[in-house]
């Protein structure tokens, strides 16, 4: 008999490979995946060492339940550690839960600062004037990694709000040091995967923007089925853009970028800024390891699509 899923709060043992510490998940030029963001429609998970299904955002597996007993319900309806449901028991999860390491810094930040600044998955759509307490333009950023990049384009454009989806702790509690640090108020957090984050929690028309950066390559032709970056969640994502808003995509690995430009170009309600890739927009900052990969030679692909 199958058991009910687990159910966890906030879990320190992340499982996944440490995300680098600069701005993106694992993502250096040239390099090999270890972690992703967001999930691919379409399977279910399990069909690679380490998917674990029914455990939190973080990994770790939660105290056992009767399958009589339901799931309990968080008691604040703004403030929860994770989400209360397993993720990714309808797709295919683009990213794998391994070991991780975690520092006391971030640890830290998870415990005092995540109620602060998270918003619990739920299924219901989000009201962003309440979340953010003001009415402004919403983008929402898809794989933060360790927040670098989401800290300073939400510093640069103080009139927009950001919505920041990721699953691995360490970068959670990275971002919420970087909150905190710079007394910034125009971010917001949902630990949960982002395929449910999109389809329950994000009204149609209602984004100004998607930013999804350097996702996992998922290099191998065997695993491209996991790339975060296919025409059902593209045209999910469209779906929750206002006429007008912007999908912003970037990676390092030129295959991929052929992918997404494929992809991008066969939704009919987007249409491409540029003839085929884009230059990189002031606002997106250079990471290091962007840097330096193109110091080594390797390019940098952006992708900027509008909503007609």
């Amino acid at each position: 008999m199958k058991s009910a899923p687990a159910i966890t709060t906030i879990a320190f043992m992340n499982m996944t490979a440490p995300p680098n510490s600069g701005d993106t998940p694992g993502n250096t030029p040239g390099g090999t995946p270890d972690n992703t963001q967001g999930n691919i429609p379409g399977e279910m998970p399990g069909d690679i060492p380490g998917d674990i299904s029914g455990d939190s955002p973080g990994g770790a597996p939660g105290r056992e339940r009767s399958a009589d007993t339901p799931p309990p319900q968080p008691t604040s309806a703004d403030f929860v550690a994770t989400s209360t449901s397993p993720s990714g028991t309808t797709h295919i999860r683009s990213f794998v839960h391994r070991r991780a390491h975690i520092t006391p810094g971030q640890k830290e930040a998870l415990d005092r600062l995540l109620p602060q600044w998270s918003i619990p998955y739920r299924r219901a759509a989000l009201d962003f004037d309440k979340v953010f307490g003001r009415n402004a333009p919403t983008v929402l950023e898809i794989g933060f990694g360790m927040g670098e990049t989401t800290q300073k384009i939400a510093a640069a454009r103080p009139e927009h709000n950001f919505l920041g989806v990721e699953v691995f702790n360490a970068g959670v509690g990275a971002l919420l040091k970087r909150i905190e640090e710079s007394g910034q108020t125009n971010i917001r957090i949902i630990q949960h995967d982002a395929v449910e984050v999109a389809r329950d929690m994000i009204a149609p028309d209602s984004l100004a923007g998607v930013h999804i950066y350097f996702p996992d390559p998922w290099p191998k032709k065997r695993h491209h089925k996991r790339r975060l970056i296919q025409p059902p969640f593209i045209a999910l994502l469209a779906s929750r853009i206002k006429p007008g808003g912007y999908i912003h995509c970037a990676t390092d690995w030129e295959n991929y970028a052929e992918q997404m430009l494929e992809v991008l170009s066969a939704e009919p309600s987007l249409r491409n800024t540029a003839e085929g890739y884009a230059p990189r927009p002031e606002f997106r900052p250079q990471t290091k390891f962007e840097t330096r990969g193109l110091r080594l030679g390797h390019g940098v692909w952006d992708l900027i699509f509008t909503r007609v």
